[in-house]
C-alpha cells in the first residue's frame, strides 16, 4: 500500500513537472506573440498614416491637374469650385443672420 502511494505520488510529481514545463513554454510563446502583436500594430499604424498621406497627396495632385486644365479632371475642378461657392454662400448667410 505504501508503494502504491509512493508510485502515485511519483506519477503526480512527474505530471506536475510536465505541466509546469508546458506552462512555461506557453508563457514564453505568449510573450513572443505579444511582442509580435505590438510590432505589427505599430507597423499597421505607420502604414495607415502613410496611406492617408499618400491619399491626400493624390487628391492634391488631381486638383492641381484639374486647375492646370487637364480635361480628365474638369469635373473634379467643377465640383471643388461648387463646394467652395457653397461654403462662401453659407458664410455670407451666417454674416447676414448675425446682423453684420
Amino acid at each position: 500500500m505504501l508503494k502504491d502511494l509512493e508510485s502515485n505520488f511519483s506519477l503526480l510529481e512527474k505530471k506536475i513537472l510536465m505541466f509546469k514545463k508546458d506552462y512555461q513554454t506557453l508563457r514564453e510563446h505568449h510573450e513572443a506573440l505579444s511582442k509580435d502583436y505590438e510590432d505589427l500594430k505599430r507597423r499597421y499604424e505607420s502604414e495607415r498614416k502613410s496611406n492617408q498621406e499618400l491619399a491626400e497627396e493624390y487628391k492634391k495632385i488631381k486638383l492641381h491637374s484639374a486647375i492646370t486644365g487637364n480635361p480628365e479632371h474638369n469635373r473634379l475642378m467643377k465640383n471643388h469650385i461648387n463646394r467652395l461657392v457653397k461654403e462662401v454662400d453659407l458664410c455670407i448667410a451666417q454674416l447676414q443672420n448675425s446682423g453684420l
